[in-house]
């Protein structure tokens, strides 16, 4: 049994950071719509709490979503043509095949009621009302919380204006800034002495949440009498009078420009050449690429922590491994100041090589003992990766993105970002000319990540040699899964595509020469299991996992373990073979490659099966279709779509009967993706590593 995995499809809500205030009658409408709406609209000015309310909500009714509530933050999404990305990203979907992402999204959400949560859509709002148009009509227990300062536009949409909190000495914005002030200063309290002036700050700022929360911490350095003074001075330092300002916005302003006015001009400085990043960033990118001037790199770790205490930036995590982030309309007052400095280009290029850079490090380092960290490391700054792809393919000089694009292969191939990699790569190459090393590796980079499963007539025939060859032989199981091997590599085709040129190495030697290599022995692998030469296949397999563990190397590794597995079982060695596909899926995981992780836990209802374990194989089954899904291939977690699950289905079913079958699958099948690599590797949810 397996009573230690639960199910935890709940979707990706973070916990909320503080409590709640108010907003009680928007929270019961918004509950209410939902229950009859597809699509709800939040509108209001920024700052006036439009995401904090969506979020709140999103918990309040998850109960009613069995499929998952699912938070897609938008605010650093620069491109739209990358939204659907980001919706596949945020849902858990790792695309790796050539149709439309957009269709596979549509399967991946169509699983029971969902909500989707899409917070900031104002700056992509056309691809917005594109994206959610196009699921609302292919996803029929979808529903969509949207947040945003104009609507949609959607046919169906309902709209619920979010309006500044209720003033008065007894209402909530009373409520909230003196919430966030004795969080700010713990002696600080609400008495009757002092409610008249917390009222009054709370109408000079009218209501305004983001405006409440930065005035309330200016409390750590005045008293309130003269914070209240302070705010009859009105601040508005990036406003021309041409370009006049609805009042809501010229309060939220005030208050920010009431946190700048209160900064030192090296704070100042840090704030506006921080706004260059896109989802945060740590002191090693801050000191590199916003130094300069009178802004010494030695002293921005201090300036870090001046920000933070004065809440324009908030820190995550501790010690060297700590983020940094800024609220999206905090970094826009930051991004108009940067402008003004006329310094927008200079640090949007550091930005960019500062990337460039962290690409070259992490292609340099990726097939050794660092592989882990650099998949962990690049997966945290892809909205940053994303920010100077942009930078690059603007730039007069295409072979800059030509070269960023290439250099993260790695990234795109075995991170699970296979589609937005040939996107970029596909974009660079159309604005450059033939020729040079910079397109070499670009195009060969191409050629790597469109290696996936489009057509899966090859691995198919496969998978019907293996049927035969087990009931010939009277094999215990009836097939292997080859059709997982496949996703690697697409027989001829892919072959063509991964020996690209008259050369055998991979563009410019280095690293990716090297994983030419090892990639070069798992295709021999793989097709010398489609012969049947099992012993053959073991001796490859054994010796690219003794290549791998020479460098340190964890994702190509697991595809020697992967085929060291699959020969097990044909040579009728389950025992050793589970080790190894053990061992295989937990790498897998590890790097974020969801698609191979999908792969072995195929060949785990082999193992399985072959252990004399048809029950546990079966639930293996389900917890398959879980993992395909994550993939963004839900079509090969069907039993009756590849000859592999087909056979297994009716062999277990015939082992287990029917009633015993349906259930050990159906409680696979109902495993969140991590709980079934749980379940696949006989672990429990809180198993270190995953």
């Amino acid at each position: 049994m397996v009573a230690s995995v639960r199910n935890d499809r709940t979707g990706n809500l973070p916990a909320e950071s503080n409590a709640f205030i108010g907003r009680r009658s928007e929270l019961a409408e918004i509950s209410a719509l939902l229950g009859t709406a597809r699509l709800v609209t939040l509108t209001g000015p920024g700052g006036v709490g439009k995401s904090r309310l969506a979020l709140r909500a999103a918990h309040t009714v998850r109960a009613a979503f069995p499929g998952g509530v699912w938070l897609v933050e938008l605010s650093d999404l620069k491109n739209p043509d990358l939204l659907t990305n980001a919706l596949a990203e945020a849902t858990r979907l790792t695309e790796q095949t050539l149709r439309p992402l957009l269709e596979a999204v549509y399967e991946h959400l169509d699983d029971g009621p969902l909500l989707l949560v899409l917070d900031t859509c104002d700056h992509v709002l056309d691809e917005c009302a594109r994206v959610v148009q196009e699921l609302l009509a292919h996803v029929p227990e979808l529903r969509v919380l949207a947040t945003s300062r104009q609507p949609l536009g959607v046919a169906g949409e309902h709209l619920l204006s979010v309006t500044p909190l209720p003033l008065g000495e007894r209402d909530d914005a009373v409520a909230l800034f003196a919430a966030r002030a004795a969080a700010a200063v713990p002696s600080f309290a609400l008495t009757d002495a002092n409610r008249a002036n917390v009222a009054a700050v709370c109408a000079r700022l009218d209501g305004i949440p983001l405006a409440l929360e930065l005035a309330a911490v200016r409390l750590r350095g005045f008293a309130l009498d003269r914070l209240l003074a302070g705010l009859d001075s009105r601040f508005d330092l990036l406003v021309s009078p041409a370009r006049p300002r609805l009042a809501r916005h010229q309060t939220l302003r005030t208050a920010i420009g009431w946190s700048h006015e209160l900064c030192t001009p090296l704070e100042r400085l840090l704030w506006a050449r921080l706004s260059v990043f896109a989802g945060g960033w740590d002191v090693e990118a801050a000191e590199f690429v916003c130094h300069g001037g009178p802004l010494d790199a030695e002293e921005i770790l201090a300036l870090l922590a001046s920000l933070t205490e004065k809440s324009i930036v908030t820190r995550e995590g501790d010690g060297v491994a700590g983020r940094y982030r800024m609220l999206d309309t905090v970094r826009t007052f930051g991004a108009e100041w940067l402008e003004g400095l006329g310094e927008q280009d200079t640090v949007r290029g550091r930005h960019r090589d500062y990337f460039r850079w962290i690409a070259r490090q992490g292609q340099a380092e990726w097939l050794g003992p660092g592989q882990r960290m650099w998949a962990e490391r690049l997966s945290v700054e892809h909205a940053n990766l994303q920010v100077a792809l942009e930078e690059c393919l603007t730039a007069p000089e295409p072979e800059t993105a030509l070269e960023l694009a290439g250099t993260l292969w790695y990234f795109w191939f075995a991170c699970g970002f296979a589609e937005e990699g040939r996107g970029h790569l596909e974009r660079a190459l159309r604005r450059a000319h033939h020729g040079g090393p910079e397109h070499t590796l670009a195009t060969w980079a191409h050629r790597l990540v469109t290696v996936v499963p489009d057509d899966l007539d090859a691995a198919e025939s496969v998978s019907a040699a293996y049927v035969w060859l087990a009931e010939e032989r009277q094999l215990p199981v009836p097939a292997l899964p080859l059709t997982g091997a496949s996703l690697a590599v697409r027989g001829e085709s892919a072959r063509s595509a991964l020996l690209y040129g008259s050369s055998t190495q991979g563009p410019g030697g280095g690293g990716g020469a090297e994983f030419f290599q090892l990639l070069t022995m798992a295709l021999q692998a793989y097709l010398l299991a489609g012969q049947g030469a099992f012993e053959r296949c073991a001796a490859v397999a054994e010796r690219l996992r003794a290549d791998c563990a020479k460098r340190g190397e964890l994702w190509m590794r697991a595809w020697g373990d992967f085929f060291v597995a699959l020969a097990g079982i044909g040579l009728g060695r389950p025992e050793d073979a589970l080790v190894s596909a053990r061992e295989a899926l937990a790498a897998k995981w590890r790097v974020h490659d969801r698609l191979g992780a999908a792969a072995v836990a195929d060949l785990l209802v082999a193992v399985e099966a072959s252990s004399g374990e048809p029950e546990r194989a079966a639930r293996l089954l389900g917890a398959g279709t879980r993992l395909w899904h994550a993939a963004g291939l839900p079509q090969l977690g069907d039993t009756g779509t590849t000859v592999f699950r087909r056979e297994y289905a009716r062999h277990l079913r015939k082992a287990l009967g029917e009633e015993v079958f349906a259930e050990a699958v159906r409680e696979g099948r109902e495993l969140s993706p991590e709980a079934a690599v749980l379940l696949a590797l006989d672990g429990v949810l809180d198993e270190p590593d995953l």
